[in-house]
C-alpha cells in the first residue's frame, strides 16, 4: 500500500469518530493535528471527491440548515482499513526512530 499524503490521513482521521461535514472536518484536523494543519475549503472538498472516487469515503447524508446545504461524510469499511494501515505504518516509522535516537552518544547529535 502506498503511503498517504499527511492532510489524507488527517481527513480520514477525523471522521473515525463518525460521519462530519466540511466545516467540522476542517475544524477536526486542525485539532488533530494541533492547528498545525489547516485545510481549505476548496483543498478539502477536492480531497473529499478524491477519496470517494477511491471508495474510502461516502456521502452520508445532505441537510439544509439556515438555507444553506451541508453535506456530511463517512468513512467506508475500506477508509477504516486503509487508516488502519497507515496507522500501523507510521507507529512502525516513529518506533524505529525512537529507537535509533535512543542508541545516539551524548554530543553526537
Amino acid at each position: 500500500m502506498k503511503a498517504m499524503r499527511e492532510p489524507t490521513f488527517l481527513i480520514l482521521t477525523a471522521l473515525a469518530e463518525g460521519p462530519r461535514h466540511g466545516y467540522g472536518i476542517i475544524q477536526e484536523v486542525g485539532a488533530v493535528s494541533g492547528g498545525r494543519v489547516k485545510l481549505l475549503t476548496g483543498t478539502l472538498y477536492t480531497a473529499l471527491e478524491r477519496l470517494t472516487a477511491e471508495g474510502l469515503v461516502v456521502l452520508d447524508r445532505e441537510e439544509l440548515v439556515d438555507g444553506r446545504g451541508r453535506r456530511y461524510f463517512r468513512l467506508t469499511a475500506d477508509g477504516l482499513s486503509a487508516l488502519r494501515a497507515e496507522t500501523v505504518r507510521l507507529r512502525e516509522l516513529a518506533t524505529a526512530a525512537e529507537q535509533r535516537l535512543g542508541t545516539l552518544r551524548p554530543g553526537v547529535a
